[in-house]
């Protein structure tokens, strides 16, 4: 038996995790991308409760960026960067409900060579930035192509990294602001985790009606941190199961795999994010498992992991997860 089938979607979806009607979002349907989370948009799509949708997304830099020669500062139009599909309008999402979100695939889009790798002025986690100003010049801007394919990641003739395909930036809207798609925050946005993966699922807070999913930015992979702002940007083609939490009532992101749950901060400084996630980790172990928050605070000093998503956004992602085998 597959562990889709004892998954909080399937236990508490309101199509109890089996897939439904299949929609499909091309580069043409989507027509305009966004570069902001926020109720204003006109959905470009609505969806019943376990909806099977195929969603054909940009890369962060909109396909700008094409070859190693290209100077990425003359060709991006900063803060018009991490294009966004959607929104996708759930129906019967309120307040307080939650969007569960399974990542299906992801596969790379368009000709080779479809990763982009780059250094950006004034961004990345070891120099100065706009946020952390320093003296020091900008290093050089420098621009990388790299083949993806089913045999992997080619960074060179020796070197071959594996295909670890991710969503780099995916949520609901607020409910009243227009937030930057460069910014994580409690509904989600460009959280980095790679473990938000085919095989995952995320739920994500409902902020208004409808929910308003937004997704882009894919991965081909990405080492914690994404260093040096950037991880190995592609075109993808998604494909993505979505139900319906009523009352699920989480106030940042959770996710959950074969074997972990997790739940994701966002926040500067770093130590803030972590102490989001587990905060909400915390919690949610001492409901799942009738222990009091003290008893689960303590238990996770002793088996919670951390994973660093992003150390170079406008504010910091950090997972906090557990080993469901701990769930007791």
């Amino acid at each position: 038996m597959s562990w889709l089938s004892t998954s909080i979607m399937a236990k508490k979806g309101v199509a109890k995790g089996v897939e439904g009607t299949r929609h499909k979002i091309t580069i043409e349907d989507q027509g305009t991308f966004h570069y902001v989370y926020g109720p204003y948009a006109t959905p470009v799509l609505e969806v019943e409760p376990g909806a099977v949708v195929t969603v054909e997304t940009h890369d962060a830099f909109e396909g700008a960026i094409t070859e190693v020669v290209d100077n990425p500062s003359g060709l991006l139009n900063f803060p018009f960067l991490n294009p966004q599909n959607g929104p996708i309008y759930v129906k019967g999402a309120e307040k307080g409900d939650a969007l569960a979100v399974r990542i299906i695939s992801i596969t790379p889009r368009g000709p080779q060579p479809v990763g982009t790798t780059c250094l950006l002025s004034e961004f990345g986690g070891l120099v100065a930035t706009g946020d952390t100003a320093l003296l020091n010049p900008p290093l050089p801007e420098k621009v990388k192509k790299i083949v993806v394919d089913e045999e992997g990641v080619h960074w060179s003739d020796t070197l071959t990294l594996p295909y670890e395909p991710f969503i780099g930036t995916i949520g609901t809207s607020p409910q009243i602001e227009a937030i930057s798609s460069l910014q994580p925050d409690y509904y989600g946005g460009n959280m980095d985790v790679p473990d938000v993966a085919p095989g995952s699922i995320i739920y994500l807070p409902v902020n208004t009606e409808g929910g308003y999913l937004y997704l882009g930015d894919c991965h081909a992979i990405q080492g914690d941190g994404e260093l040096c702002g950037v991880a190995l940007e592609i075109p993808a083609t998604v494909e993505i199961h979505i139900d319906l939490i009523k009352g699920h009532g989480n106030g940042w992101p959770q996710l959950e795999t074969e074997d972990k749950m997790m739940f994701i901060g966002s926040a500067r400084p770093m130590e803030d994010a972590a102490r989001i996630a587990y905060r909400e980790l915390v919690r949610w172990v001492a409901a799942e498992t009738g222990q009091s928050e003290s008893d689960a605070y303590m238990l996770l000093t002793m088996c919670g992991k951390v994973r660093l998503g992003n150390m170079v956004d406008p504010k910091y992602s950090l997972a906090a997860g557990i080993e469901k085998k701990y769930l007791k």
